[in-house]
């Protein structure tokens, strides 16, 4: 029986313990804007991309490099050799027509240094240009990541905001379809203004239902987004919230911009490198010098090895190379075609800048009039459900004042919603978005260090 006991205990004892590890992994997330953004920096699949891209092009400067630095190797020789005079011209007679076998060693160190090479110079110079451009666009990348995690979590703050809107009138709809049935009771109304109040409640509950869904649903995005698990469970930290922020002024903002956008930078940056292959394809022609030499020892007894060596300068000159011309005709239409993408990305840049400075403007007038709306809307709800508790009139002003109230609601919160997203786009179209996101997004700790991971 002690035995059976014990065992009982402990498999209770297990069950607790499994119980409350299922408890702690269910246990919601809470997460910040800030904290959104942070994990989207971490592992996101297009932040992890663009850095191996630096690293690419870092390695591809480093081997650039090495063609303008000493090369130096070493051979270690054992030969057996038997050599043929009759091949190499010597036959006299008595002489016998082969040699050997016989072995020797050279043990032996060889070196060179390009002294004059402009084509790898300037190689190399493309490529320093290709790694900056890498890593402005990896900058980019992030500052990319810092606008969509921000609308991620933007609708995830907005179908929250529905949900609780759809709450709050599944509870008016029940207060008022039992005042309906209490005045029904009281013979102060009608059988169909009790139907007409529990049909507005259904709605409102159907309402509801699909709020949470569609919440559930973005917070499935923004984990995804965010490289977390699919299915972790996570709750918003924060609410949809109206801040007011003081739009730039667009000529003034419009250079400083352009200056700090990194995608724009790396562009320009590109268009460095691509003067620089075009001095190295032109150097193809001109003399290359390299200094080369070796040194060892070679003999046939490993105890007696004199040692020799010798040191040569090397001067070439390409005379023809048909190559060249596909190579300039290559150039040629990169460099045009950046020059498009170049001006293109200007022309965007000022076209979104305008944007969300319009809607900056825009939006927030329009959250003034949406709350004014609600609040209208919420008074004539409450106006409707006291001539109704009066017997002044049926239901039917009531079931209108509800819908109305509804749309005032939606349309608030989209105005709100709005408004945020236009201060996130204003982020972007600025430049720098990692480092000044907070200013425009209204965080409390706004401009603290947010760039502290730029390559």
């Amino acid at each position: 029986m002690k035995r059976i006991s014990s065992a009982l205990a402990f498999l209770l004892f297990a069950l607790a313990l499994s119980v409350r590890s299922a408890d702690a992994q269910e246990t919601p997330k809470r997460l910040t804007l800030k904290d959104a953004i942070d994990l989207a920096l971490k592992q996101n699949v297009n932040v992890q991309v663009s850095e191996t891209q630096v690293d690419e092009a870092e390695g591809t400067r480093t081997r650039r490099l090495a063609t303008l630095l000493p090369h130096a190797s070493a051979d270690a020789l054992a030969n057996l050799l038997k050599n043929n005079l009759r091949i190499e011209g010597i036959s006299f007679p008595g002489i016998p027509a082969t040699v050997g076998p016989f072995a020797y060693y050279d043990f032996r160190v060889f070196a060179s240094q390009p002294v004059i090479d402009r084509q790898a110079l300037h190689n190399w110079r493309a490529s320093a240009n290709e790694e900056e451009a890498a890593k402005l666009s990896y900058q980019d990348t992030r500052d990319f990541v810092v606008r969509e995690a921000a609308g991620f979590y933007l609708q995830s703050e907005t179908a929250a905001a529905e949900v609780e809107a759809a709450q709050s009138r599944v509870d008016t709809s029940r207060i008022l379809e039992k005042l309906a049935a209490d005045q029904h009771d009281q013979g102060l109304a009608t059988a169909i203004d009790m139907v007409r109040s529990q049909v507005q409640l259904a709605r409102d509950q159907q309402t509801l239902l699909v709020a949470q869904n569609n919440y559930q649903t973005s917070l499935l995005a923004l984990a995804r987004f965010l490289g977390l698990k699919p299915g972790t469970p996570l709750e918003l930290a924060e609410k949809l919230e109206f801040r007011h922020i003081e739009a730039p002024d667009i000529e003034q903002a419009l250079p400083a911009a352009l200056n700090a956008r990194d995608d724009y930078r790396s562009l320009m940056s590109q268009q460095q490198s691509l003067i620089e292959q075009e001095k190295a394809s032109h150097s193809r022609y001109l003399p290359a010098l390299a200094v080369n030499g070796n040194y060892g020892a070679a003999g046939r007894n490993l105890g007696s090895m004199p040692s020799s060596g010798g040191i040569e300068g090397v001067l070439s000159v390409t005379i023809f190379d048909r190559d060249r011309t596909g190579e300039k005709q290559e150039l040629e239409s990169r460099a045009r075609r950046l020059k498009a993408q170049t001006d293109d990305l200007a022309r965007s840049i000022e076209q979104d800048l305008r944007t969300a400075v319009l809607d900056i403007h825009s939006t927030e007038q329009q959250v003034s009039v949406t709350q004014a709306g609600f609040d209208l809307a919420r008074r004539e709800l409450d106006l409707a459900e006291d001539r109704f508790r009066n017997g002044v009139t049926d239901n039917i002003e009531v079931v209108t004042a509800q819908d109305a109230l509804s749309s005032a609601q939606d349309d608030r919160i989209a105005a709100i919603a709005q408004n945020a997203d236009a201060r996130a786009a204003l982020a972007r179209a600025l430049g720098a978005t990692e480092k000044n996101y907070q200013k425009y997004l209204g965080l409390a700790d706004a401009g603290s260090g947010a760039g502290d991971n730029k390559r």
